[in-house]
């Protein structure tokens, strides 16, 4: 079983919330963050993981770019 989970900085702390799975955490930092997660989907999907069913997380991350330093000549 494949769930998706949209991870997203909302400006003070790291929140995930389940995309078609009532899911929904937030943590300081992804890694704290990351370990939310699974143990939500976890608690969130407990007969499922009874039944020998497998849980995978496809997270979907919102990553912001800013304007990146030119690349140096010798690296193009």
């Amino acid at each position: 079983m494949v769930v998706k989970v949209e991870v997203y900085n909302d400006g003070e702390q790291w929140c995930a919330r389940g995309i078609g799975a009532d899911l929904f955490t937030c943590a300081r930092s992804l890694d704290e963050l990351m370990a939310e997660v699974k143990d939500a989907a976890a608690c969130h999907f407990h007969e499922q993981l009874q039944m020998g069913q497998t849980l995978n997380l496809l997270v979907l991350n919102e990553t912001e770019i800013h304007d990146a330093a030119p690349v140096a000549a010798d690296r193009r």
